[in-house]
């Protein structure tokens, strides 16, 4: 099997009184992109700072290509690592050119070996002809290109990307998030991308991993996140959702006021006649309008690329659900919901 390029061991970090980073551990495999998704607070860019080596843990290990790099009682300096950081404000030096900003980390290679090591990055970020430009005269996004660029140069291992596209406008951070995804691909490199955005996260990453409290929740594939949390926590950190009160039945379904349908544990085992909450996305039902139908279509809120309406169940309980840009029924109507989910849903004991 292959051996991770990072893995974090049981890393803690306390200041003071206060613990920022409890017990985590995580591997990063060679190609991987592994995103940290976390509100502010949630201990992610103190997790990143452990890992690079500006921190040193007050428990736990750092193992990069299978050397322990930090321990409480051993730091190898950031610099002899083999990791490399991109922050969300670049820090390009502004009196140096891109050729000298990407140049400047690369010890120990010859006038020769460090022009083309350079021509070649700048190939790889595809900006070879602004080599002679300083960064107050790059845009947001060529900036950001150079400043991965300066971290891809001295070939790290592994790369630390805390909040990158937080500068960017909207509208810029999705192309700019595959280019860089299409940059790290390219050049087969390990990375920890670090991000409140769980779009962007869910959108980069060959698995995710949940922060809260300073805790690592969950870490799994972007759609094992999303549909099958281990917690009722990090299902809300992960996306909108409703839960859905029924009961477990002697073959493993669920009984609900709308129907009953199959489940799968998020934690416990839930044996017949257990109260559950089924954790329900917008996208798991669509709506069929029938004027005898026992639900009802309380509010709609128009989002431009979507609509996402309402629905009120007999109980009184209510569902959220994604229909497209276009729906335009009203509020008010009586409708039925309609399965769309073709898998189990998350259940946790009520």
């Amino acid at each position: 099997m292959t051996e991770p390029l990072l893995k974090c061991v049981g890393l803690a970090k306390s200041f003071g009184d206060f613990l920022a980073v409890r017990n985590v551990s995580f591997e990063v495999y060679p190609g991987e992109i592994v995103s940290i998704l976390g509100s502010s607070g949630s201990g992610k860019t103190t997790l990143l700072r452990l890992i690079a080596g500006l921190e040193a843990p007050s428990a736990g290990e750092v193992i990069v290509q299978g050397t322990v790099v930090s321990t409480p009682d051993k730091q190898v300096a950031p610099d002899q690592r083999a990791v490399g950081m991109v922050v969300q404000e670049y820090a390009l030096f502004p009196h140096m050119t891109v050729e000298q900003n990407i140049a400047f980390g690369l010890h120990g290679l010859d006038s020769d070996e460090r022009v083309a090591r350079v021509a070649e990055v700048m190939e790889l970020v595809q900006l070879p002809e602004l080599g002679s430009r300083y960064p107050h005269e790059l845009s947001g996004g060529q900036q950001q290109r150079v400043a991965l660029a300066r971290t891809l140069a001295p070939r790290p291992v592994t790369i630390l990307m805390d909040e990158p596209f937080s500068n960017v406008d909207a509208g810029m951070r999705n192309e700019m998030r595959r280019e860089v995804e299409a940059i790290l691909r390219d050049g087969k490199t390990a990375a920890v991308f670090v991000t409140h955005d769980r779009d962007q996260a869910f959108a980069i990453a060959d698995r995710v991993g949940i922060m809260s409290d300073g805790e690592m929740a969950q870490v799994d594939t972007p759609e094992a996140v999303y549909h099958l949390p281990v917690s009722r926590h990090v299902a809300r950190l992960a996306g909108a959702c409703d839960f859905l009160s029924g009961t477990v039945q002697a073959d493993g379904t669920a009984f609900t006021e709308v129907g009953v349908f199959p489940i799968l544990s998020a934690g416990e085992e839930l044996g017949p006649d257990a109260d559950v909450d089924l954790l329900i996305r917008p996208d798991d039902f669509g709506i069929e309008v029938n004027e005898s139908g026992m639900v009802l279509l309380e509010s709609r809120e128009f989002r431009g690329d979507e609509t996402m309406l309402v629905v009120t169940l007999p109980s009184g309980a209510t569902l959220r659900c994604r229909k497209e840009s276009f729906f335009g029924l009203p509020a008010g109507i009586r409708v039925d919901l309609v399965l769309r989910r073709p898998t189990p849903f998350a259940a946790f004991r009520s």
